[in-house]
C-alpha cells in the first residue's frame, strides 16, 4: 500500500510526516520512527515500510521540521566531507525533550486511525534517534510497550536530557543494539545505562553488533547487511511478542 504524505500540527509548528502501513485488513499495532541525523529520506521511508510490511502501522516524522526545507541529504556524500557542519544546524533544532513534546501530537494524531489497534504502540529510533525514542517512551509510559534503539548515542550521559534519568519511568520493554567501539556509545556509558535500567527493574535486553556506528542504515557507508538483518531479528521479534496484547 503507499505511504500517505501528511502534516501534524505540534506546539512548535507543523511536522511533515510518513504513515507506511501494511496491506490487508487491519487494524494493527502503530509504530513510532524517531530517525537518525540524516532526516528525512528515501532510505527512512524504505525502512518504515519494511516495518508496516510485517504488520504495523508506522508513523515517521520529520524530527527537523523547526528548521524548514532541506535535502534530502545523500549520506554517502554527506560522509565525504564535513558533516557536522551539513547536520549540526539541524540537529540543534531538535533533541530528547523536544522529541517527546512532539510525540504527544503524534499520539493524538495515531488515535483518530481506525486502522490502529489498541492504545500502547512500539518506538524504534535509529542514531540520534535512539535517545529519542527512549526518552518519548518514558515520558509516555502507559502508550508504550516496547521501545528499540539502534547505535543510538548519548544514552547516559551528563545532560540533563539524557534518557537514562528517565529509565524509573519506564513500563516498556527496552531493547539496546550497540555498535563495537562506538565513540558515541563507550563502555562506561554503556554500564551507566544498564545499571540505571537494572535499579529500575525494566525488562530489557542488550547486544553489540559486530559492526560500525550506522550500520543498520542502508544508504550508510558503512552499512552492514549481515547485521542489519541481524538488527530487523531481533526488533521485529520485540515488537511481535509486546504489541499483539491489547
Amino acid at each position: 500500500m503507499p505511504n500517505e504524505k501528511l502534516a501534524i500540527p505540534t506546539r512548535d509548528g507543523t511536522c511533515p510526516a510518513y504513515v507506511a502501513v501494511p496491506n490487508g485488513v487491519g487494524p494493527w499495532p502503530a509504530i513510532i520512527f524517531y530517525t537518525d541525523a540524516g532526516g528525512m529520506r528515501p532510505a527512512m521511508v524504505e525502512m518504515a515500510q519494511r516495518l508496516a510490511d510485517a504488520g504495523y502501522v508506522v508513523l515517521l516524522p520529520d524530527l527537523f521540521y523547526r528548521y524548514g526545507p532541506y535535502g534530502p541529504f545523500v549520506p554517502k556524500e554527506v560522509f565525504a566531507g564535513d558533516f557536522r557542519t551539513i547536520l549540526g544546524p539541524l540537529m540543534a533544532t531538535t533533541g530528547n525533550d523536544k522529541a517527546a513534546e512532539d510525540t504527544q501530537a503524534f499520539l493524538a494524531y495515531l488515535d483518530t486511525r481506525d486502522d490502529v489497534a489498541g492504545r500502547r504502540c512500539g518506538a524504534v529510533g535509529f542514531c540520534m534517534g535512539g535517545g529519542m525514542a527512549i526518552t518519548t517512551a518514558a515520558s509516555f509510559p502507559d502508550r508504550f510497550a516496547a521501545v528499540a534503539s539502534f547505535h543510538g548515542g548519548n544514552l547516559a550521559s551528563d545532560a540533563a536530557t539524557s534518557p537514562h534519568r528517565l529509565v524509573p519511568q519506564l513500563e516498556a520493554e527496552v531493547y539496546i543494539a550497540a555498535a563495537e567501539n562506538d565513540g558515541s556509545y563507550p563502555p562506561a556509558m554503556v554500564e551507566r545505562l544498564e545499571q540505571a535500567l537494572t535499579d529500575a527493574s525494566v525488562r530489557f535486553g542488550t547486544d553489540v553488533y559486530r559492526a560500525a556506528h550506522g550500520w543498520m542504515m542502508p544508504d550508510f557507508p558503512v552499512y552492514d547487511h549481515a547485521e542489519a538483518e541481524r538488527g530487523w531479528t531481533e526488533m521485529l521479534a520485540l515488537f511481535d511478542r509486546t504489541l499483539h496484547q491489547d
